[in-house]
């Protein structure tokens, strides 16, 4: 399942540059993540990078974008061309 970035965020950037698959940007007032290029890290990392180096624990699992291991290393594949 995709990523999801809570009203918790402070707005630190340490989230965005950690992003391999450039999912994470600045929003009207918090960074969001685009659940179409969020893959949880599947295929670049064993855990999601942006949760690794949140302050706050503010980026849960979006229960809007349920998916599953198989579905997101389908698109990490898609988007890496690999």
């Amino acid at each position: 399942m995709a990523l999801i970035i809570t009203d918790e965020c402070i707005n630190c950037d340490v989230c965005e540059p950690e992003c391999p698959n450039n999912a994470i940007s600045q929003g009207d007032e918090i960074y969001i993540i685009d659940p179409d290029k969020c893959t949880e890290c599947v295929g670049h990392f064993d855990t999601p990078q942006c949760r690794e180096v949140c302050p706050v624990d503010c980026i849960p699992a979006d229960p809007s974008h349920v998916e599953s291991q198989d579905q997101l290393m389908a698109k990490f594949l898609k988007l890496t061309g690999k």
